[in-house]
């Protein structure tokens, strides 16, 4: 699922971080990172949703293993479905608004659509 960026993690911490922001985009919307992860989001989000449009037990049981709260995986399979029934693709945008302070790391929005 996710391309080849290492992101300066281990596996498994990589996962969980990933497993992470994708909740948490499907629950607010919207979140500011760092170019490169909102990029390696992008798909993983978009699967997500992809499995909320088929509504059925196993597409659910599938988005509950990766997604971290239930109500959130509820909340893609009731709302997000509903809202991007008649889309085929491309729920989600990355727009970049620049380097951060700290350590000029080049910054992103990722938000759906």
């Amino acid at each position: 699922m996710p391309g080849t960026r290492k992101l300066g993690k281990a596996t498994d911490a990589r996962m969980a971080m990933l497993r992470q922001q994708v909740t948490d985009l499907l629950d607010r919307g919207r979140m500011e990172t760092t170019y490169t992860r909102a990029k390696e989001i992008q798909p993983l989000a978009e699967k997500m949703i992809s499995l909320g449009k088929q509504k059925d037990m196993a597409a659910y049981r599938q988005a509950l293993s990766f997604i971290t709260r239930e109500d959130v995986a509820h909340k893609t399979f009731k709302e997000l479905s509903e809202k991007y029934a008649d889309r085929t693709g491309g729920y989600t945008r990355v727009t970049r608004i620049g380097p951060r302070r700290g350590d000029a790391a080049e910054m992103a929005v990722i938000e759906l659509v």
